[in-house]
């Protein structure tokens, strides 16, 4: 039976052991022509174009330049990139799975922790944060009947085309004029959704190219401003008839005198100084500032997570910002999660198993839960026991705490019949066996106890209650109330309730000494 893809098409083993860009050699003597030099309006709109007609290396380069000139830029893509790394990950079966199918999620999870520096591809999938998509190529290798992959390597986006008006399709540029299309299985392709819209404009660095543009011109422009600030104009004045040879001279010692505050000049000739340049820097640090907070924004989703201002930098907007971050985290590793599933684990799972149906081949999952504290946890699960019953499996997910093996050493309570009264199941102890059921009949009869001598405890209670209570109503004062306590607990009637709590505890004795 032939080994197909997703969408039915034949794959050919041979083609998994050689790199599809193996034969394409001259994709790698390109050379990078660094659009963001001498960048411009026009310049960035042709660029634009090109990209839109199918041709998209120039965008790509510009990007990359834009990524690595720009320090807030690269480090606010850098923050959501990393963001994924974080979490952890595992392959996990379909619903309701077979145990052929559970074991074939193991066999994959066992095989992509065996790939080289794992987390370096979800780093690179997530280029396609900026860029809208980022192409991953597969070396497929064989250990006997076993494939396995030995490198995943990521490739420039300028090494491939997209068709015009494409929302999908990749191709791999060649010495044609519409590409090659990538081989199955052996690509990761992620495009990444930051946005809706035609696949060569969906990148966030598509949105943020004007804003480079703008904070470059006001970089150049306060470069300038720091250049002259404060030095004087020098004017020279030569005198009439002078030679080029005494002009040039001069005009040399009054660029001199601005660097080294020494010169000479010849006789007849003066240097003027006039008043010190005047300049305010606030115009371009507004501008520098507008263009970095706008950068946050579009990234990572806000600005309290990148810098403070000391004006709006409050910690509860701060934990506003930062929840949208992890909103965007959310999203992006769920889309990585998809591409994986798609373009890692179900080759896979089709070379290695008798998978052979995507929808019940196993998927690659990022832990993205929110775990409770513990501490008020466990409160509020005391609480809610009581009245509703409450699925230990629930706990522990919430919890993030693995459920023990059954012959795992686990943390408890030293007396087993103590965890054994706390839980309504059997398995919450494994192995207490009698001694639960002996515990259980224990807490029934100090149950029947209390229930026996404390039943009636409000009467009991009202002889030593009511008089302190009334003299609290009628004190005009707490000094008043203060002076009279002393009087009224000597006439407290008591007796009853020592009576009732003296019997109670002989009996709970006797239970125990029954037990020694």
């Amino acid at each position: 039976m032939a080994i197909v893809d997703k969408h039915g098409k034949p794959i050919v083993a041979e083609k998994l052991t050689k790199p599809q860009t193996a034969k394409l050699g001259e994709i790698e003597r390109d050379f990078t022509i660094h659009p963001a030099d001498g960048l411009t309006p026009g310049k960035v709109m042709r660029i634009f174009k090109e990209a839109d007609e199918g041709d998209i290396t120039a965008q790509a380069q510009l990007f990359s330049d834009m990524e690595e000139r720009d320090p807030h830029l690269g480090s606010e893509l850098s923050k959501r990139r990393r963001a994924a790394l974080t979490l952890g990950w595992s392959i996990e079966p379909p619903a309701n799975a077979s145990s052929a199918e559970k074991k074939a999620a193991e066999l994959v999870q066992e095989l992509i922790v065996s790939i080289p520096d794992f987390e370096d591809v979800i780093l690179n999938m997530l280029n396609a944060v900026g860029q809208g998509f980022s192409c991953l190529e597969l070396e497929w290798g064989q250990f006997g009947k076993q494939w396995n992959i030995d490198t995943v390597h990521w490739r420039p986006n300028d090494w491939f085309m997209v068709p015009t008006g494409s929302l999908t399709e990749i191709r791999l540029k060649d010495k044609s004029e519409v590409g090659q299309e990538l081989n199955p299985f052996g690509w990761i392709k992620h495009i990444h959704k930051a946005r809706s819209g035609y696949l060569a404009r969906s990148g966030l660095l598509r949105s943020l190219a004007g804003v480079y543009l703008l904070k470059g011109f006001a970089i150049t422009e306060f470069s300038e401003l720091l250049d002259i600030y404060g030095h004087p104009v020098r004017l020279g004045k030569y005198s009439e008839g002078a030679t080029d040879k005494q002009k040039n001279t001069l005009l040399q010692a009054v660029t001199t005198l601005g660097r080294k505050a020494a010169g000479i000049i010849p006789m007849g000739m003066e240097i003027e100084f006039k008043e010190a340049a005047k300049g305010k820097e606030d115009p371009f640090e507004f501008a520098m500032s507008w263009c970095e907070k706008t950068v946050s924004k579009i990234v990572v989703g806000g600005t309290l997570t990148s810098q403070a201002d000391g004006k709006s930098s409050t910690n509860a907007l701060g934990n506003v910002h930062n929840e949208v971050r992890k909103d965007l985290l959310v999203s992006d590793v769920r889309q990585v999660g998809s591409t994986l599933t798609r373009d890692l684990v179900y080759p896979l799972s089709v070379l290695n198993t008798t998978i052979t149906d995507p929808r019940r081949a196993p998927r690659f999952v990022f832990d993205v839960r929110e775990l409770a504290d513990l501490a008020s946890f466990a409160t509020g699960v005391s609480t809610l026991s009581t009245v509703l019953p409450i699925p230990a499996k629930w706990a522990y997910e919430t919890t993030g705490i693995p459920v023990p093996d059954e012959d795992e050493a686990v943390l408890g309570p030293v007396n087993p019949a103590v965890a054994a009264s706390k839980f309504s199941h059997k398995k919450a102890c494994p192995g207490c066996g009698t001694a639960t059921a002996k515990s259980e009949a224990d807490h029934d009869d100090v149950d029947g106890l209390v229930d026996e001598h404390m039943g009636d405890w409000k009467p009991l209670l009202e002889p030593v209650i009511n008089p302190i209570q009334e003299l609290a109503n009628s004190a005009e004062s707490l000094e008043a109330f203060r002076d009279d306590l002393d009087k009224i607990v000597a006439e407290l009637d008591s007796t009853a309730l020592t009576d009732n709590l003296a019997t109670a505890s002989f009996i709970a004795s006797g239970v125990g000494d029954g037990e020694g």
